[in-house]
């Protein structure tokens, strides 16, 4: 799904309005948090994932502390001597 035409200001704090209809096609509601990335002469903006801290995987993950651990992480920290 491609929406072509929507041109937006920054304003003086360097804020964009995401158009409704963007909003509306990937489910994003109002305080949800975006992911930005730099590729190129891009700005890539997108829905944030949930992630583990050490891998990156999105699968089987689960809060410790404040950050999110996937299971396969949890059981390499697990083998770890004390």
């Amino acid at each position: 799904m491609r929406y072509k035409g929507n041109i937006r200001a920054i304003d003086e704090l360097g804020r964009i309005v995401v158009p409704m209809e963007f909003r509306n096609a990937l489910d994003i509601k109002s305080g949800e948090l975006l992911r930005m990335e730099v590729e190129g002469e891009k700005i890539i903006i997108q829905k944030n994932t949930p992630s583990c801290a050490f891998c990156g995987e999105v699968n089987g993950l689960t809060k410790f502390e404040g950050k999110t651990i996937c299971l396969n992480c949890i059981r390499e920290i697990s083998k770890i001597p004390n």
